[in-house]
């Protein structure tokens, strides 16, 4: 049964408008969740640590890691016509750009409403026919509606460095369990997250539990950086929003299907989890008649990578919720794989000890 409490936290999570460098509004959501049970603190990247009350400070450090940044947009410059060069911040799937509504802020922090142009159809060459795709961002440009430079400046209050985001709405089809939204990477996990660390606050642990919603994974997981020398974990799960693949490719080699719990990754480009902490969880998994299945990727790359390379090197695992079409405007998931997420998290978390750390 869906918990309404969850889903408000996924809403308002996923409708947070935070690209990486930008994170301010979903930070804000998720101290707001937990502003009961945890206390926080925040640094200048706009990483945000999240503290159980119950940790006592001589236990093994659990990190919960999940990023805050979702891909998103920077104003670059004005054209004469008033419409909006950009950039990209992380790497979007391009041809689901053009025709994109977003949502840009302006100098008095007011979100503007735009769409990404598309040429249409009718001022197409022949070349660009039959080429039928988008070549580079930098041949598209945000229209805002405005029709000079000036105009841009003075009555939308467009300046350049300031950020944009898709404009989708969260919506959820309870009777197929079906989320639709935009930056379910990582905002899925982010929830997954949160809902870990109020299940677990009033919990007897082995181990103290820190949580970081951690800054600009989606530029080169750069908060993550700093948030790993400030907490110095024994030990991590990093949960993500990962690419779900039972749209694409042969059934057989099908990893990360949606509505079959939790994807726990052996590897990616990034980094190779530790093999041990990774057959603890799919056994605890197991052991909990909990769904859970394991990918190995040829590309990606999350905040594991720099948690297992820094200090002493905590194992350290990544568990995802299956999203599909991420790094898009519209990205699809369900409950049931972010409740599965939830509940193997706890259950690793109840049964870790500093010997099994040590084992690992």
């Amino acid at each position: 049964m869906v918990n309404e409490r969850e889903l408000a936290v996924i809403k308002a999570l996923t409708e947070a408008k935070g690209p990486s460098g930008f994170e301010d509004e979903a930070v804000a959501a998720a101290r707001e969740s937990l502003s009961d049970i945890c206390d926080f603190e925040e640094d200048s990247l706009r990483n945000l640590y999240i503290y159980r009350r119950a940790n006592t400070g001589d236990k093994p450090v659990l990190m919960l890691d999940a990023h805050s940044d979702e891909v998103g947009f920077i104003v670059h410059s004005i054209k004469p016509n008033g419409t909006l060069r950009f950039l990209e911040l992380g790497g979007w799937s391009k041809n689901t750009l053009p025709g994109t509504r977003v949502l840009v802020r302006n100098k008095d922090g007011e979100w503007i409403r735009g769409a990404i142009a598309a040429k249409p159809p009718h001022f197409l060459s022949d070349e660009e026919r039959a080429q039928n795709k988008v070549q580079s961002v930098s041949n598209l440009v945000i229209d805002i509606g405005a029709r000079s430079a000036e105009e841009a400046k003075e009555a939308f209050g467009i300046r350049i460095g300031e950020p944009a985001v898709p404009a989708t709405p969260f919506e959820y089809d309870e009777a197929r369990d079906i989320m639709f939204g935009k930056g379910f990477d990582c905002r899925i996990g982010c929830a997954a997250l949160i809902e870990t660390m109020r299940l677990l606050s009033g919990m007897e642990l082995d181990v103290d539990v820190i949580g970081v919603l951690s800054a600009q994974e989606e530029v080169g997981e750069r908060g993550c950086k700093v948030a790993v020398n400030k907490v110095r974990p024994n030990i991590a799960i990093v949960y993500e929003g990962c690419p779900a693949d039972d749209t694409f490719g042969e059934a057989y080699a099908m990893q990360t299907i949606m509505k079959k719990g939790t994807m726990l990754r052996y590897m990616d480009k990034s980094v190779i989890c530790n093999p041990r902490f990774q057959r603890f969880a799919l056994d605890t998994a197991e052991k909990n008649g909990l769904m859970a299945q394991a990918s190995v990727r040829e590309g990606g790359g999350n905040n594991a990578a720099v948690i297992q390379a820094q200090l002493a090197g905590a194992p350290s695992i990544v568990m995802g919720v299956p999203v599909r079409y991420i790094h898009g405007p519209s990205c699809i998931t369900t409950y049931t794989d972010y409740d599965a997420t939830v509940k193997l998290a706890c259950a690793i978390a109840r049964a870790l000890n500093a010997d099994i750390i040590k084992s690992f």
